[in-house]
């Protein structure tokens, strides 16, 4: 049986901005469990009872690697008050047994009367196993409230379902004139603290950090993520260190993974591994080899207001670009941040 889609709402009606916000609040508690889970999906879920419907709601997001699923939180939350109420959640209840049970199960169980879900899950033990498992139980269920938010928010864990894949994040910061390092070989500091700290952010959010090993002989990189505390929430597991190449003993990376071979089938490898989401770090040869395979799903690039003024300094790759204009890569442009004095832009293919 194929999952209803969400019901069209008035965009100015009560009911329109209520199903909204319910979503929201779903959204947001997903985001608190986002750098905790991984390789499991970051789900946030609301359970509004029947006979209250301006309750604040009963908010569960997942819990750790093993723990309980987002509904199943939200569940205990709710006790009693979930018989005849209805459920937002992000990500279609799953269906199987895994280290918890399946939430579809306890969803029938507590007599819930509705479920609102953003997507359905393209795990192959969900994919809609688990609308239709609630459906069966005279559950109704709306699928796309949320959809677009949800889809980015879920980007990495999408993608690896999909592919087998890492969502690849190549991250570069250069002077306005492209420039990476001084002829001499030193780089240190382009961007300012605030885009530094924001650098930590995008480890945080990631499975795997990545360089080359003449990064790790050049500059001696740890690759740890760097925040304060109440940045980084309990349970939070520094990213994995991966090296393309040999890595000289006693370098600050170690422990790190060592990898070597075509950079399709290292994806491949880190995908068996679970890494969901893959920062690329450097160099530019490493970042040239991503670019030139098209292997690359998101640029992170940090532009400091500085010129070397020449073009002598190294470039942000290194390698053979394109040789005409008509062979210039294009992409599409989502999003442009201050940091202090620097300018982060994120870009995506254009396809």
């Amino acid at each position: 049986m194929r999952p209803r889609r969400a019901r069209p709402l008035h965009a100015g009606s009560d009911v329109a901005r209520t199903e909204t916000e319910r979503m929201s609040q779903a959204i947001d508690a997903a985001w608190t469990a986002r750098r905790v889970v991984s390789p499991r999906p970051w789900v946030g879920a609301v359970i509004v009872p029947a006979d209250e419907p301006d309750h604040d709601g009963f908010i569960g997001a997942t819990q750790g690697r093993r723990g309980a699923h987002a509904e199943v939180v939200a569940l205990a939350r709710a006790g009693e008050r979930a018989r005849g109420a209805t459920v937002y959640t992000t990500l279609e209840p799953c269906s199987h047994v895994g280290h918890t049970g399946p939430c579809a199960d306890a969803l029938v169980a507590a007599g819930v009367a509705r479920v609102v879900v953003a997507l359905v899950d393209p795990d192959e033990k969900v994919a809609g196993q688990g609308i239709a498992q609630l459906q069966a139980a005279g559950i109704t269920v709306d699928v796309g409230q949320g959809a677009d938010a949800v889809t980015t928010q879920l980007a990495p864990y999408l993608h690896h379902r999909r592919t087998g894949r890492p969502l690849v994040v190549l991250k570069l910061a250069a002077t306005l004139d492209g420039r990476t390092a001084a002829p001499d070989g030193t780089s240190q500091w382009i961007t300012g603290p605030e885009a530094r700290a924001d650098t930590h952010r995008l480890r945080a959010d990631s499975d795997a950090v990545l360089v080359g090993a003449g990064t790790v002989r050049a500059d001696n990189p740890a690759l740890t993520v760097r925040l304060p505390d109440d940045e980084l929430p309990p349970g939070f597991e520094q990213p994995r260190r991966v090296v393309l190449g040999a890595v000289p003993d006693g370098a600050a990376v170690c422990p790190a993974l060592e990898l070597d071979g075509p950079l399709d089938k290292v994806l491949d490898d880190l995908g068996r591994r679970g890494v969901l989401q893959l920062l690329v770090e450097g160099g530019a040869r490493v970042a040239h080899g991503f670019h030139a395979a098209d292997l690359v799903d998101r640029y992170v690039i940090y532009l400091a207001p500085a010129l070397f003024g020449g073009d002598d300094a190294a470039g942000l790759f290194v390698g053979p670009g394109a040789p005409t204009i008509g062979d210039l890569w294009r992409g599409a442009i989502t999003a442009v941040t201050l940091l202090g004095d620097d300018v982060r832009i994120d870009l995506t293919s254009g396809a």
